[in-house]
């Protein structure tokens, strides 16, 4: 009798104790550029139109790998590999041309497929969602009016976190805006350096292909899966734990 008294009284405690009663509630932190809309490829633009006004020639190639970095560490990444110098006030200058640029080429960019849907989607089914991007807020707020992002929907720019991506402080940040803890939380992003960044938060990484990086690239990044786009991702919530019937 004393094993099966035993048993009862295990049986008993894990339903009663507070990880037992837990209801993990999945939230998602979405990159923006590359992830939820196609403007990967006008930055690739605006920052090598911004360093040859400053004489430094770059192949767009470089320039694309280095995307979803701040401002300031892309310039610096990239001017290490030319084997060129700057001051931190030519940084800022070239940092600011790239947002003039940028400005005149953004006009009509869209949405990715699915993006909105996959957003109105979490929202119904009660999965709390932020936007994280490594932009300043005045580069973002185009995109995010394209994509029909409100104030009252919680978004987080470069201005409010100390350390950009590949740190692990913005995601930090975006899940305490939800209310969310960190290990509660998916991590959606296009480049390797939204997916290192997920990893060493310790979210659940997860890559979509429409910011030019390869499958297997994200894969070694962190992604636990990699879609082809936010419509993809939606189709395959379920590969994440969100029941949508």
């Amino acid at each position: 009798m004393r094993p099966n008294r035993e048993k009862e009284d295990l049986h008993s405690q894990a339903h009663s104790s507070p990880e037992a009663e837990h209801e993990t509630r999945l939230a998602f932190l979405f990159d923006l550029d590359g992830t939820l809309v196609d403007s990967v490829y006008r930055h690739v633009q605006a920052w090598q139109e911004a360093l040859l006004k400053a004489d430094v020639v770059v192949p767009a190639w470089r320039i694309h790998r280095r995307i979803g970095l701040s401002g300031k560490k892309l310039v610096r990444a990239l001017l290490r590999e030319s084997e060129r110098k700057m001051t931190e006030e030519e940084i800022e200058q070239v940092e600011k041309q790239h947002g003039e640029v940028y400005g005149r080429l953004i006009g009509d960019v869209k949405p990715l497929p699915g993006a909105r849907e996959l957003l109105d989607e979490l929202t119904h089914l009660q999965r709390p969602w932020a936007i994280v991007t490594s932009s300043k807020p005045e580069k973002a707020q185009p995109l995010l009016k394209a994509l029909g992002i409100t104030s009252e929907d919680t978004v987080v720019t470069r201005g409010e976190v100390q350390r950009a991506k590949p740190e692990p402080d913005p995601f930090y940040v975006g899940a305490a805006r939800l209310g969310a803890k960190i290990r509660d939380c998916v991590v959606v992003g296009d480049s390797v350096w939204d997916l290192l960044s997920a990893q060493r938060a310790r979210a659940l990484g997860v890559g979509v292909l429409t910011g030019g990086s390869a499958r297997d690239e994200l894969e070694r990044a962190g992604a636990y899966r990699v879609y082809e786009d936010p419509a993809d991702l939606l189709r395959h919530l379920d590969e994440l734990g969100v029941a949508t019937e």
